[in-house]
């Protein structure tokens, strides 16, 4: 019974507190002006906790900026200029001007997407793997080590010469033919014979 007594007390204070509230002659809260009644330099641990750890004193120093529902006298003859400035432009001026800035902001977001979408792509060119790392690396070991390459040879690519083959016969001919002859006017060189033909001497003009 305590408990149902306390209830109805505090729903009864409740519900004349909103009729107080929502009546016409109740001026609005949001144009009533806050005064600070409490003042201190010290840390006060609850304010901490109400904005999250962004003030932790209730000063003079943050009072002024905290409370504050005018903006700053610069601000406030910045803004009066503006709105003086907006008064005196026509309505067709005004028009157009702002379907001037909408094709600015409109140029300006299509040029920034456009740069986002090539940097997307060019950093996945960038990204993109252009050759194999194992055909790479193969390479690599066949030329460096000779690794996978075949030791046979081709067939008539060995370094000694058969006397059986055809070609070996006609080398060996032409070698057997070949004397040396003393040049004229040149007793220190001597004329080579290649199968009985006679190479041209260096010292006779007109002879090649």
């Amino acid at each position: 019974p305590s408990v149902l007594d306390s209830f109805a007390l505090l729903s009864g204070q409740l519900n004349t507190l909103n009729k107080v509230l929502k009546h016409e002659k109740t001026p609005l809260l949001r144009n009533q002006v806050i005064i600070p009644l409490v003042l201190s330099p010290d840390r006060d641990e609850e304010i901490m906790r109400q904005t999250e750890g962004r003030v932790p004193v209730f000063s003079h120093e943050v009072v002024p900026d905290h409370l504050r529902t005018k903006p700053d006298p610069e601000v406030e003859e910045q803004e009066k200029q503006l709105i003086t400035d907006a008064a005196r432009i026509s309505p067709d001026v005004a028009q157009k001007q702002i379907q001037s800035l909408n094709k600015m902001c409109s140029n300006l977001l299509e040029k920034i997407s456009k740069e986002e979408r090539e940097s997307e792509s060019g950093g996945l060119r960038q990204n993109k793997q252009t050759f194999n790392p194992a055909d790479t690396n193969a390479l690599v070991a066949a030329v460096a080590f000779g690794k996978g390459l075949s030791n046979r040879r081709p067939p008539g690519s060995g370094g000694s010469v058969q006397s059986g083959q055809p070609g070996a016969s006609a080398i060996i001919a032409g070698a057997s033919g070949m004397q040396q002859v003393p040049m004229t006017g040149a007793p220190a060189q001597q004329q080579p014979m290649l199968a009985g033909v006679q190479i041209a001497q260096a010292g006779q003009p007109g002879k090649y």
